[in-house]
């Protein structure tokens, strides 16, 4: 921004300053080579606006679709947590597992032994019905996937 703002200025500049030596100067040369570099510059600042404003848009919709996928992700949670009936602390421990604590971490924040935590893992790994972290984590990426192939779409497209 700072940049677009220097480049304005040198704009204003050179073209304000070309101008000037048009009308006084008597020779025209030097004004004649400055107003060129002078319209360049601006055409540039043209450019260089509607380049930082497609990149804002962008920008502004991807945090628009990062919220919705944030928020379809705590639906899946909530969803699954519900179904398979866990207590509070094994929602805690469930949710703090997907953001990636480790269950030292997890023991230090919930001021709990980690035999504790490693009780309540075994728990909720049990009523998911899955062995592991990697598994846990999985259920909900599938869930979010929906039907989607891991092999892409020109594979479920094709005849055998």
């Amino acid at each position: 921004m700072v940049a677009l703002i220097v480049e304005v200025l040198a704009a204003v500049f050179f073209f304000g300053d070309a101008l000037m030596e048009l009308h006084s100067a008597a020779d025209k040369r030097h004004p004649l080579t400055e107003l060129p570099v002078a319209l360049a510059l601006i055409i540039g600042i043209y450019f260089a606006i509607r380049e930082l404003r497609t990149v804002l848009r962008r920008a502004k919709a991807q945090a628009s679709a990062l919220g919705v996928a944030s928020g379809a992700f705590l639906k899946v949670m909530d969803a699954r947590f519900e179904a398979w009936k866990l207590t509070p602390a094994e929602c805690e421990v469930a949710q703090l597992s997907l953001k990636g604590l480790d269950i030292v971490d997890i023991a230090k924040l919930r001021d709990a032994a980690p035999g504790t935590i490693r009780a309540q893992f075994a728990r909720v790994y049990a009523k998911s019905g899955v062995s592991n972290r990697a598994q846990f984590a999985s259920v909900f990426l599938e869930e979010l996937m929906g039907d989607r192939s891991l092999t892409g779409p020109s594979t479920a497209n094709t005849a055998t």
